[in-house]
């Protein structure tokens, strides 16, 4: 279950999504938005759920996610006073780090041989889950919301009774024989 809007801590979820957006770029939602740098068109990490994927205790990130942005906070701080940054006090650290800059210290987290490696690389997976497949959806759900991921990647649309039917075989040859059993659903009997 994930926290209801009461719950949610907002500079955590700003950090997240700025996490997420320096992953997979996404356009800003609104003029004032802070989280997302807006360095690509369309729809990112954030628009495809990368927060509500990392919230999903399903996850298992989700018990965790307060000790990463405050660590996120801490690298952003220590990333800015060594590059003669002045961060707005009035957003979190990371988020008010320029896209450059963000991408600079997310890089620096993940790269080989950093003791942290393996938590950011975790975080960085989520984005590009939530992006990739709509890990937290369903998938018929996710297109029919018209998911950014999917979409971009060319997932096909179900056939109009919610079934996928392929015309084509993907390997351009059938691999194998229908069981017998299958029932006109696809099913197996």
């Amino acid at each position: 279950m994930q926290p209801d809007d009461s719950e949610r801590n907002p500079d955590q979820i700003l950090v997240l999504e700025a996490f997420a957006d320096t992953i997979i770029p996404g356009e800003k939602r609104f003029p004032g938005d802070r989280a997302v740098a807006g360095v690509s068109a369309g729809g990112g990490a954030v628009a495809a759920g990368a927060v509500e994927l990392l919230e999903s205790p399903a996850g298992g990130l989700a018990e965790g996610l307060d000790s990463l942005v405050f660590s996120l906070n801490d690298h952003a701080r220590e990333y800015a006073a060594g590059h003669g940054l002045t961060l707005d006090p009035t957003v979190p650290p990371f988020v008010a780090l320029p896209f450059d800059h963000r991408t600079a210290l997310v890089a620096d987290l993940t790269q080989p041989g950093h003791p942290e490696k393996q938590m950011w690389v975790g975080l960085a997976l989520f984005s590009n889950m939530a992006f990739d497949s709509a890990a937290h959806l369903s998938t018929p759900a996710a297109l029919a919301a018209g998911h950014p991921g999917l979409l971009t990647i060319g997932y096909e649309q179900p056939q109009a009774d919610g079934i996928w039917r392929f015309e084509s075989f993907s390997y351009g040859r059938q691999l194998a024989d229908l069981h017998p059993d299958t029932t006109a659903t696809g099913s197996p009997a």
